[in-house]
């Protein structure tokens, strides 16, 4: 696929700045297509879409998730993020309106069905487990 043809996400100074930032960053992972991945990762993000929504001529929407999560875990990202405040780099913002987003009821501190039942069953193993292990006095 043509550079001209497909998304752009980060304009070529962006990823001049960030590319090198990325490799001292993510180790010995070697992902296919770097550029793409990132930018699909980005888009993603910036627009709060689902993974399976990020653009095909980017990178298959797999990949991008399967990079993401697998930079999550081994601390990829807040290596990132330590580099890029370090160098000065401008993230920009984003803001959030609270009174625009509702919560799920369960996010809410609504009980959930089953919840008493539950604890008391985990409470009474966990009374029983340390009743067994306890010291007996001599």
């Amino acid at each position: 696929m043509t550079e001209q043809s497909r998304t752009i996400v980060l304009n070529d100074d962006q990823w001049a700045v960030l590319g090198p930032l990325i490799d001292e960053c993510r180790g010995k992972t070697e992902p296919v297509a770097l550029r793409e991945t990132i930018e699909a990762i980005v888009w993603r993000h910036q627009n709060g879409a689902k993974w399976r929504s990020v653009p095909p001529d980017l990178v298959p929407w797999w990949r991008a998730a399967q990079t993401f999560i697998r930079w999550s875990k081994l601390g990829v990202w807040e290596r990132l993020l330590e580099r890029v405040q370090e160098h000065g780099v401008d993230l920009g913002m984003a803001f959030l309106d609270g009174t625009s987003i509702r919560a799920h009821h369960k996010a809410a501190g609504a009980s959930k069905k089953g919840d008493l039942e539950r604890s008391a069953t985990c409470v009474r193993r966990l009374a029983a487990l340390a009743a067994a292990t306890a010291q007996k006095p001599a």
